[in-house]
């Protein structure tokens, strides 16, 4: 996601600022070489030490006459971005008035002068949040392109978001934008239909692809609406995944009717649609009452809409990306299955697969449209492939249909 992006890592005075080795860390974890730049008020409450261990680089601390901050964000700077993280409320304030008095302001003023992408995580006390002229700095300075990862409200206090959410910020800020300004609907997850207030019928998908695809799509530059159904039944595994909100408007849902019909709502504004949730094939009337245990029992299966093919009905000049699961192991089979519905819907591409991989951490698809290329790799990367894919066939207007 960051691999080889430098990035110029800003620290200013917040108590938040304790936060900046697990930043300087998650930026390194995701392949970007980081380089430290400290306010004296940072200096107060994070040695420069701490920084220079985290980032494996010496700290500015000061301007000097070698002009640290033309080195790392000026025109032929060292820096594909500066992220700052922490920014207090002052130092928005001063950021948005040129104010250029401490290493972290120097470096915003000859990024801002300089065009160079810049990303402002802000952390401060919530009535300082609240206050108009920060709100109005904020406001000003996102006018002129910056990008602001917003904070987490909690026990009045404006906290720093996520490492993963600052990552993510940066990477969308340093990587060029196949995507930017477009509006992308994915949705993820397993359907659900009721049985009975208790009981469903279900499926084995986590949703893992699907916002894996959906943070690929935010970092491209786009907007991003993820719908999203349940996860299905699956191990307990070690740690928490990042929330979806920090990348997308989630919508969350759980019926295939319901998905079917935020998808034709989401779809309406969309610049294309991406289907990776494992939706129901068969629903059935449930019943208003818990079916009790120690009987015979058959249901009825009915089919379920085709939601792919309800978007393509509203919207038949929408580009749509397709993923098919097969449970043969063969290739011939999946590449042939890919191939129908890319035909009968009139998909762009269609990501094929063997049902194993679901839950799995690695995957290996096949991207199928008149040719096949395989793909093995994380669902991340997977991920990025499809929204690279996505962002080159709207760009040259293929998907489209501009042929």
């Amino acid at each position: 996601m960051l691999s080889g992006v430098n990035v110029a890592l800003g620290i200013t005075g917040s108590i938040a600022a304790v936060k900046t080795v697990e930043i300087a860390h998650e930026l390194r974890r995701r392949g970007a070489n980081v380089r430290g730049v400290m306010s004296p008020s940072a200096r107060g409450i994070v040695h420069p030490w701490s920084v220079a261990f985290a980032t494996d680089n010496e700290v500015v601390t000061e301007i000097t006459g070698r002009v640290e901050h033309v080195d790392l964000c000026g025109r032929e700077g060292w820096a594909d971005v500066l992220l700052i993280a922490p920014a207090t409320a002052n130092t928005v304030g001063k950021i948005a008035s040129a104010i250029d008095d401490t290493p972290v302001t120097t470096c915003a003023t000859t990024a801002l002068g300089a065009d160079l992408p810049v990303v402002i995580a802000p952390a401060m006390h919530e009535p300082m949040y609240d206050h108009p002229g920060v709100l109005e700095a904020i406001e000003r300075v996102e006018g002129w392109g910056v990008g602001f990862v917003s904070p987490r409200i909690e026990e009045g206090k404006a906290k720093i978001a996520t490492a993963d959410a600052i990552a993510l910020a940066t990477a969308r800020a340093a990587t060029p934008s196949a995507l930017s300004g477009e509006r992308i609907v994915v949705t993820a997850g397993a359907t659900a239909e009721s049985i009975d207030p208790v009981r469903v019928l279900t499926n084995r998908s986590s949703g893992k692809t699907g916002r894996a695809v959906a943070r690929a799509c935010y970092v491209a530059g786009a907007e991003v609406t993820l719908i999203h159904a349940l996860v299905g039944p699956h191990p307990l595994t070690a740690g928490e995944e990042a929330d979806p909100a920090t990348y997308a408007a989630v919508e969350r849902v759980e019926s295939s009717a319901e998905l079917s019909a935020a998808a034709l709502e989401a779809a309406a504004g969309a610049d294309a649609y991406v289907s990776v949730a494992a939706i129901s094939d068969y629903t059935v009337e449930p019943e208003a009452e818990k079916i009790r245990s120690g009987q015979d029992l058959s249901l009825d299966l009915l089919p379920s809409p085709k939601v792919v093919d309800a978007v393509r009905e509203e919207h038949p000049d929408l580009p749509i990306v397709g993923f098919k699961t097969e449970t043969s192991g063969d290739d011939g089979a999946m590449v042939e299955a890919a191939r129908a519905i890319a035909d009968r819907v009139g998909m762009s591409f269609v990501v094929a697969n063997d049902a194993s991989v679901m839950g799995e951490e690695e995957t290996r698809t096949l991207f199928v449209d008149g040719d096949v290329t395989e793909r093995r790799g994380s669902k991340a990367e997977i991920g990025a492939a499809v929204a690279a894919e996505l962002g080159v066939r709207i760009a040259d207007g293929v998907a489209r249909g501009e042929e």
